[in-house]
């Protein structure tokens, strides 16, 4: 399969390259979900097939996918995130205070969503525990 050159400047793709409905599987969101947060420029596929078709590697749809999505992220949050973590490297001294400053407010918001996704697991659990309780209590064989 010949390949267009990258979309994006991450450089060449790194990693084996998946067509949309492969990435989608793998990452367990709809090809539609993708598009749309191609669209909104979160994701960019490494590269395009000769006939175009959009070519994904697992870094292309890591950051979004399984680190912000599970957190609530919205799209502008998702867009401001990737901007903040993408200008930090190439920031002056003199710049990078205000990126620092937004990174240290995501960090702050993920860790509170991070414990609220704590108490809800730890109340399913203690859910899931009481219906297996009430299970073995009317199970003829306990």
């Amino acid at each position: 399969m010949a390949l267009i050159a990258p979309q994006h400047s991450c450089g060449p793709a790194a990693g084996r390259l998946m067509q949309i409905g492969e990435a989608a599987d793998r990452v367990g969101l709809s090809i539609r979900t993708i598009r749309h947060y191609e669209d909104a420029g979160l994701i960019v596929p490494s590269a395009r097939s000769e006939s175009g078709f959009r070519l994904y590697t697992e870094p292309d749809l890591d950051a979004v996918v399984k680190r912000m999505k599970p957190l609530g992220f919205t799209l502008d949050e998702m867009r401001d995130l990737l901007g903040v973590l993408d200008a930090l490297p190439t920031a002056s001294d003199e710049h990078r205070p205000a990126p620092l400053d937004r990174l240290g407010m995501f960090h702050t918001v993920a860790t509170a969503r991070v414990s609220a996704l704590h108490e809800q697991l730890a109340t399913a659990e203690g859910f899931a525990d009481t219906l297996r309780r009430r299970l073995d209590q009317h199970t003829p064989d306990h």
